[in-house]
């Protein structure tokens, strides 16, 4: 009897200490594979939400463990958990106070179950908190949690625990970025939480503490203790070691792959002409229309619509390709510009006559909101550049239209300070079919500058002192439209130089590309001097401009002009012919350029149709068949989860009861009760050897006949049982009680649990019911009598004379 007492003592004396491990254990590996969502989230606002599931797992794990409840209390707590704390975690932009769910709260909570997942994948990184994407890891991290914990402290291989915690650890990786967070730091913590964790248990079972202090020295046992935690801590140096230096080797050359990669927003910007090609058209024909109107900017601001780095002989476009180019535009989102520095502004665009899908902005923008009837179908169509300021809305604007935009206006410094300042080491794509005289032309004109700035201002320079304007409209100096490549050859080479801000804009940018100066054109409006300042500017096609920006290292992008003032224009007495002129080879006249008309508005589902095409919508319809089928897998549990709560909250009470004894009757009724489940058909008010004859015939359990002996020895005997007595009774119900569902066939089993026959056995109204059926019963067997002995008397009255 020593070896099991000390056994009993020692997992006693571990049970507080196995709780902390398995739930230590269990928040460090759930918060280690959650950490991978960093780069998706940008930085750490998605922490409040993985920190606040993490504890409410743990705190459901624990409590759901020690009042032994089931997996049908347990997954009810869960879902609970999920819309109370939901508000505080996941969307708190919704809540009232940021923590009181709100109708939208719990609307948005219960479609996120659903959609969240989609709406993350389909939103290139990062995503805004703002914006719902918490969801995902508030969800993740409170499903996840519970699952590892209640594994962990209900079963004696903790091994299994570890499945969910790396199957988490997968599927944030998968739902990620193809930059990984902290690699080496994620793979090495979790080996050695998971090993130190599974040496720990199987050090702290109650088989390995069971030693004996009259067959063992207690110093020599706790020295053996020792060296084995000494030793399992070298082996987990040695491992983790051999870990790193096997990453180090073995790192792929190649970005790993992810759900993102294939789910791409259905939006090409390609698909869109380049506006500089209608730059002429926007001067001819809306030089007095009212495009749109902007309240709220400030002095010296511009608006932009386009900005343009790749030229191609033909035009100037957005470049093709590239996460850091002009034509990397992602879905509208919140908080854009998070770290961008200036002057915050809110400005207000209301639009005119202005058309097309390329959107007015200005400055870093952080966030774009609609008003008016299309409010929803633009936000759902726009996407946006935040390395290029730009924004593109898909439905095409259109009169009527309103919407708002808050940015940052960076500051610009003046010459003096970008004195010393070197040009910016962006990735600018090479443009090809450029005129070959600019080469010489390019480092002729910066020859006598010495800085960057200097350089920079001298090709400006050059251009706005040198060249004459004319928009080539009538009663105008001939200036032809366009800036193909022989178009900047003629302007450059020409006696004179003669156009508007397209060609002027497009010859600076092509002169610095000559000299690997990071350089592009935009397009976009700006007020006059006789507007500067006023409350509203009213945007016409007279405002129309292009200009070209450099970015300059640790400064950003600068704005310069050289195009010509518009009074500059040639005539007999400021005619200025080049020094050295080249002669001039004669080529055909281009064929005239029509403007190039936008492509018509996209249909509003073109983003469902291109969906369908690709993963996106084959895992947008598996999510969505997904969430209904859980939906209706709720309603159709939820008899289970409300009986099954009943018959659980029926067996705490009989087991906790005061008495020992009453805890062995309280077995005993358990017991019957799930026979009645089952079928067996008990009499009322029968002793317990008369209901365990009913249950063993009708169920072929004999065994119950020894325990009904045992039960009423312990009930009626002279002493109170013992709690050992109480748990060997009860241990014993719990096998019979497993050994019904083992033999019962599944369609069995899941009647026994819908049935109700044991909760409602015994009340008022079974016994009400009870009665009538015996009452009815009874009067059934009198009736014949009753009718015999009726006829038998009227027969005789008959006879009487």
């Amino acid at each position: 009897m020593t070896a099991p007492a000390t056994a009993s003592a020692a997992s006693t004396t571990l049970a507080p200490r196995r709780w902390i491990l398995d739930l230590g254990a269990t928040a460090l590996l759930v918060a280690t594979a959650m950490v991978g969502f960093w780069p998706t989230f940008a930085g750490p606002s998605f922490l409040p939400a993985v920190i606040g599931g993490i504890l409410l797992g743990l705190a459901i794990a624990a409590v759901a463990t020690w009042r032994r409840w089931g997996i049908l209390i347990i997954a009810g707590l869960t879902v609970a958990a999920y819309f109370v704390f939901g508000a505080a975690f996941a969307l708190p932009q919704t809540a009232i106070l940021g923590i009181i769910p709100t109708l939208e709260t719990l609307q948005k909570l219960a479609l996120g179950t659903v959609t969240a997942w989609k709406q993350m994948l389909t939103t290139v990184a990062p995503v805004a908190a703002a914006d719902g994407h918490l969801i995902v890891p508030f969800l993740l991290a409170l499903v996840v949690t519970t699952l590892t914990a209640s594994l962990a402290l209900r079963l004696s291989q903790v091994a299994w625990a570890l499945l969910p915690a790396g199957v988490l650890l997968m599927l944030v990786i998968a739902l990620g970025t193809p930059e990984p967070a902290f690699p080496l730091v994620q793979g090495l913590v979790f080996a050695v939480v998971s090993m130190s964790w599974l040496a720990l248990r199987q050090l702290w079972a109650p088989q390995n503490m069971a030693v004996s202090v009259s067959e063992v020295d207690p110093s020599r046992a706790a020295h053996m203790r020792t060296r084995r935690l000494l030793a399992g801590v070298a082996v987990l140096a040695v491992a983790g070691g051999a870990g790193v230096a096997t990453a180090a080797v073995a790192t792929p050359a190649q970005p790993r792959h992810v759900f993102r990669d294939v789910i791409i927003p259905p939006f090409d910007i390609r698909d869109y002409p380049s506006p500089l090609q209608a730059f002429r058209k926007n001067v001819r024909d809306e030089a007095e229309e009212t495009l749109f109107t902007v309240q709220g900017l400030p002095k010296g601001a511009r608006i932009r619509t386009a900005v343009m780095d790749q030229f191609d002989g033909m035009v100037y476009n957005v470049t093709d390709g590239g996460p850091t180019s002009s034509s990397a535009f992602a879905p509208l989102r919140s908080n854009m510009a998070p770290e961008a520095e200036g002057v915050p502004v809110t400005l207000k665009f209301a639009i005119d006559e202005y058309r097309g899908v390329w959107m007015p902005t200005a400055g870093e923008l952080s966030e774009i909101r609609f008003d008016g009837d299309r409010a929803e179908d633009l936000r759902r169509g726009t996407f946006v550049n935040t390395v290029t300021g730009t924004a593109v809305a898909t439905p095409k604007l259109t009169g009527g239209d309103e919407y708002v935009v808050d940015a940052v206006m960076p500051s610009e410094p003046d010459d003096e300070q970008l004195a010393e300042v070197a040009f910016g080491s962006v990735s600018m794509p090479k443009p090809s079919n450029v005129p070959e005289e600019l080469t010489s032309l390019a480092a002729e004109t910066v020859a006598g500058a010495e800085t960057p700035i200097e350089q920079v201002r001298a090709l400006e320079t050059f251009l706005s002192e040198g060249g004459f304007f004319s928009h080539g409209l009538e009663g105008e100096v001939l200036s032809r439209a366009g800036h193909t490549a022989e178009r900047i050859s003629t302007l450059v080479g020409a006696d004179q130089m003669i156009g508007d801000d397209e060609q002027y804009a497009v010859a600076m940018a092509l002169l610095a590309g000559q000299l690997d100066i990071p350089a592009r054109v935009v397009m976009g409006y700006y007020p006059d001097d006789e507007q500067a300042g006023e409350a509203v500017f009213t945007a016409t096609g007279d405002n129309v401009h292009a200009w070209v920006e450099v970015n300059f290292e640790g400064v950003g992008w600068m704005t310069f002009n050289p195009t010509p003032p518009e009074d500059q224009v040639p005539n007999d007495q400021n005619t200025k012919p080049r020094v050295d002129p080249k002669p001039q080879v004669l080529q055909p006249p281009p064929p005239p350029q029509e403007p190039v008309d936008l492509p018509p508005t996209l249909p509003d589902d073109r983003e469902s149709e291109d969906e369908s095409l690709n993963l996106a919508g084959i895992i947008g319809a598996i999510l969505l068949i997904g969430g209904i089928s859980l939906a209706v897998i709720a309603v159709l549990a939820s008899p289970f989860i409300v009986i099954g709560a009943w018959k659980a909250a029926k067996r705490r009470s009989r087991r906790a009861a005061a008495r020992t004894s009453d805890r062995i009757s309280g077995g005993w009724d358990e017991l019957t009760d799930r026979a009645v489940d089952y079928g067996a058909r008990l009499a009322p008010g029968g002793t317990r050897i008369e209901e365990a004859a009913v249950v063993a015939s009708s169920l072929t359990v004999p065994q119950v006949t020894a325990l009904a002996e045992r039960a009423d020895a312990e009930v009626f005997g002279p002493a109170e049982p013992s709690p050992q007595d109480v748990e060997s009774f009860w241990h014993e119900v719990d096998e019979i009680v497993g050994g019904l569902g083992k033999e019962a066939g599944f369609w069995k089993r899941v009647k026994a649990r819908l049935s109700v026959r044991s909760l409602v056995g015994g009340t008022a109204v079974s016994n009400g019911l009870q009665n009538l059926k015996e009452a009815a019963a009874a009067r059934v067997r009198r009736e014949p009598g009753t009718i015999k002995n009726s006829t038998t008397t009227s027969f005789s009255e008959s006879e009487t004379p």
